[in-house]
């Protein structure tokens, strides 16, 4: 048997609410992340009858200290002072033998104390999606929560409509949110507030643990990790769609798989979210809202950063203009990365803006134009010329590009390797994981699991899953996409 332990739960009560989960009528785990479940050193020898009872919340293990966490949180902008975990418990924690240390949360479990109006469940849909997703950002290498198992309930949730009920077993390294300091900075409870940056600098930044700016360093800490996060975010096409600061991690993962999506026809203006009517957490929006959650953090804080509040002001907006500079500049290299040049320079800069700005009316696809741009210098033009309606436009564009790729003298095979090994073929389009969804609805799993067989490779192509590749059809194109909750 594995054994949880929970630092979290020795933090004062005003931090959580003990719960434990909602028992379900006839649990089956549909899948368990093996290779995941071997790298947390977890008991290799327990029956999958116990790992379902475990993984359903069937059964409440002897070391677990079940609890939901407390948070507030601007969602959409507008704040909110009373969240918390509604449909999600924190089992515990587990720490493998590398002495890493993650969170052990069940997603979908039933009520909690935070669950307001809600029946704290999940769809099986939406833990599908999770799994799909989630798993998809680890091997495209970018931080992010992991699913640990899908269990199918043996029961029905409403939701538009009635649905199997599933629940998603999540592992973070933390999840600790923007909104967790939230909660205490508006009631002014500035004692928990340390105790929670302390708590957090331990966990996640032990190396500014002995500085005399401790606040500031751990401000400047997030957003640093925020930066490489918006940059990898933005260099796939990754919306989160909802990014309010409860769902906004300290620790730089990715949390929170909802209404996410990856874009199809690049526009900075795509959303997908049914629930972001102005377009506020649209794709091209992402870097500045990361800005504005890092500044509700700012806010936080700023007591523990200086005694002098205009001192303390002065020093958290160099932090946030400088995450501003930083992350634009984390943009430009990685998008530069995609067509084999320099984010640095200011030529360079320009040839990528003049192709994002041709992609735009051509509705060109965001993953197949970077994917095919490479083999052009293969003397193969037709699969990237194939994304563009405007063929004069775009064939002059590549024109300029190649001459430019030419002086810098570089061995074009070289060059192409280099390109594809940044440029993903593969990724969770959203009509192939609703295909996953609904098929798993009829008990057909083998779309899902092709799916994530064929994201465990997303650079390198394999003809076997051709058709993961194809940009959705008309009929086919997903234009809304669902909390679950």
């Amino acid at each position: 048997m594995f054994t949880f332990k929970n630092t979290f739960f020795d933090l004062p009560s005003d931090f959580y609410e003990n719960v434990k989960p909602t028992p379900v009528s006839n649990p089956k785990i549909i899948k368990l992340n093996k290779k995941l479940y071997e790298n947390l050193d977890l008991d290799d020898q327990i029956s999958n009858d116990l790992l379902t009872k475990v993984f359903s919340g069937n059964l409440v293990l002897d070391s677990t200290q079940p609890i939901s966490l407390k948070y507030a949180g601007h969602q959409f902008g507008n704040f909110i002072n009373q969240l918390g975990d509604g449909r999600a418990i924190l089992l515990g924690e587990i720490v493998n033998k590398s002495n890493e240390r993650f969170d052990i949360q069940l997603k979908g479990s039933g009520l909690t104390p935070f669950s307001r109006q809600g029946d704290g469940r999940s769809a099986l849909g939406p833990v599908i999606r999770e799994y799909v997703v989630s798993e998809a950002m680890f091997h495209l290498g970018i931080p992010t929560t992991r699913a640990l198992c899908a269990v199918e309930t043996g029961e029905k949730v409403m939701r538009e409509s009635i649905q199997p009920g599933g629940i998603l077993t999540r592992v973070a390294r933390s999840h600790i949110r923007v909104g967790s300091f939230e909660y205490f900075a508006s009631r002014e409870d500035w004692k928990n507030v340390e105790l929670l940056l302390n708590y957090s600098i331990d966990r996640h930044y032990p190396e500014i643990k002995e500085s005399d700016e401790k606040a500031l360093e751990f401000l400047r800490s997030v957003a640093s990790r925020q930066s490489d996060l918006m940059a990898d975010w933005m260099g796939v096409g990754f919306i989160h769609g909802v990014m309010n600061t409860d769902n906004f991690t300290i620790s730089g993962e990715t949390l929170d798989y909802g209404p996410c999506a990856f874009m199809d026809e690049y526009d900075p203006a795509t959303v997908y979210s049914s629930i972001d009517h102005g377009g506020r957490y649209a794709f091209g929006n992402q870097p500045s809202i990361a800005a504005w959650n890092l500044a509700s953090l700012a806010g936080c804080l700023i007591s523990f950063i200086d005694n002098d509040s205009k001192k303390a002001n002065e020093l958290a907006t160099k932090v946030l203009d400088d995450f501003s500079i930083n992350t634009n500049q984390e943009i430009l290299n990685v998008m530069c990365q995609k067509i084999g040049l320099d984010g640095n320079s200011d030529q360079h800069q320009t040839i990528l803006k003049s192709l994002l700005k041709i992609m735009i009316p051509n509705q060109a696809d965001y993953i197949l134009s970077f994917r095919y741009l490479g083999q052009t210098l293969l003397d193969k033009d037709s699969l990237f010329l194939d994304q563009f309606k405007e063929k004069e436009k775009i064939k002059e564009w590549l024109s300029n590009w190649k001459l430019t790729v030419k002086e810098l003298d570089l061995d074009a095979e070289e060059l192409v390797k280099k390109m594809d090994s940044i440029n993903p073929i593969y990724i969770p389009r959203n009509h192939n994981v609703d295909k996953a969804i609904k098929a798993a609805y009829e008990e057909n799993l083998e779309p899902m699991n092709e799916l994530l067989e064929a994201l465990k490779n997303p650079f390198k192509e394999n003809k076997k899953y051709s058709h993961l590749t194809v940009p959705p059809k008309e009929e086919e194109k997903i234009l809304q996409t669902f909390c679950g909750t």
